[in-house]
């Protein structure tokens, strides 16, 4: 049994000790709310700064939209000027000198290969082919006598009555006039053939589209002056220069329509009959010929037309609008979005504009994504983010 004397001091002992637990746990719990006040304060700055550096990173890569380049409208024909002409067309000139004596035929005349168009008088001519005649016959007039005599001389040979030096200067001479004979033959026959020049005849059959002479004109041999222009026009020529874009699409064979601005509503079939098959250096085009029916003579050779090739096999050119080009000292040039978002700068060469769209000759391709409304800054190795496709080269192709 404790003494009631240490009674009191046992009971301040535990009074004490719980006390002192008390504290502990106190201090404990003040540690802890310490702790978390100071979590919960530092945890969302920390998060706020994280998200500020991710945005900041987010704001400096430039969003873009792209666009793929799209075939443009399908061409349904391809309409080109075309000048028309002559199936066959040539000057007549004068092939002997004189005065024109008269003609027979007069502009818009359809002549027939053979006919007679104008004659011409040629005085000089008629007197150097009498005196051809002439010398033709003093020539075999020389010939028979040396003939003769040359025989002659022969005969005297066998009986020794001659050197036979002699009887060969004798054989000689008789050679040597067979040649002038026939020399003198030539010339005849060289003065006849021009004396025939005198009748101007027509080489083919046409119509005479121009007479350059009139009666009493001095003609003159290797003049620079025609006398007629004959034309065939029951086939006409038509002549067309096809673009570069659109040569591979043009082959012979192929039906056109060809149309003459004095006469509307009317189609005149035409077919491509060949081609140079070469570009032109100065026009970068391709010259084309097709020939168009003309029995009735409808059309008039040398008139202008426009040529509809229906039938030319055509490929669509890729278009892009026209707020994607670059316009630089390089030239036109497009932004195109590559691998890893890498930016890259294209040259391309540019067709018809539309406005809105512009034919793309080449430079890209049709799965190839090309920025819309590009920075004047844009530089190749540039990394973007593509913020979605567009279709509004569709809409515009619509």
């Amino acid at each position: 049994m404790v003494p009631p004397a240490r009674q009191p001091a046992a009971a301040t002992a535990e009074a004490a000790a719980s006390a002192s637990v008390k504290l502990r746990h106190a201090a404990l719990v003040a540690a802890v709310l310490v702790v978390i006040g100071a979590v919960a304060g530092l945890v969302p700055r920390w998060l706020h700064r994280k998200a500020l550096r991710a945005e900041t990173r987010e704001l400096a890569i430039q969003t873009v939209s792209v666009v793929s380049p799209l075939p443009g409208k399908p061409m349904t024909g391809l309409t080109l000027p075309a000048e028309i002409k002559a199936l066959v067309e040539a000057p007549i000139y004068a092939r002997t000198s004189g005065y024109l004596k008269r003609f027979l035929v007069d502009i818009g005349a359809h002549v027939k290969a053979g006919d007679l168009l104008a004659e011409i008088d040629t005085p000089e001519l008629n007197q150097q082919l009498a005196q051809a005649r002439a010398e033709l016959v003093q020539a075999e007039a020389a010939l028979a006598l040396s003939k003769t005599t040359a025989a002659r001389w022969a005969d005297l040979l066998k009986s020794a009555s001659v050197s036979e030096q002699e009887a060969a200067e004798k054989q000689s001479d008789l050679e040597l006039k067979a040649a002038t004979v026939e020399a003198a033959r030539a010339n005849v026959r060289r003065l006849e053939d021009m004396q025939s020049f005198e009748r101007v005849t027509a080489p083919f059959a046409g119509t005479i589209t121009a007479r350059n002479t009139d009666i009493g004109q001095l003609i003159a041999v290797g003049g620079n002056s025609e006398l007629f222009r004959l034309a065939q026009t029951g086939t006409l020529r038509v002549y067309v220069r096809v673009p570069q874009a659109a040569a591979r699409g043009v082959a012979p064979g192929q039906m056109a329509e060809l149309t003459i601005p004095e006469l509307p509503g009317r189609v005149f079939p035409a077919k491509v009959v060949r081609t140079s098959e070469a570009m032109s250096t100065d026009s970068r085009t391709l010259l084309t010929e097709l020939e168009v029916d003309n029995s009735k003579g409808e059309i008039l050779a040398g008139t202008y037309a426009q040529a509809r090739f229906t039938e030319a096999r055509l490929d669509s050119a890729l278009t892009l609008p026209s707020n994607t080009l670059l316009f630089r000292s390089e030239g036109p040039q497009v932004g195109v979005v590559g691998l890893n978002d890498k930016v890259e700068l294209r040259s391309v060469s540019l067709g018809r504009d539309f406005g809105p769209t512009i034919e793309i000759l080449g430079g890209v391709s049709p799965s190839d994504r090309v920025i819309l409304n590009p920075p004047d800054s844009l530089v190749s190795g540039a990394t973007v983010r593509v913020a979605g496709r567009t279709n509004e080269v569709q809409a515009l192709n619509r």
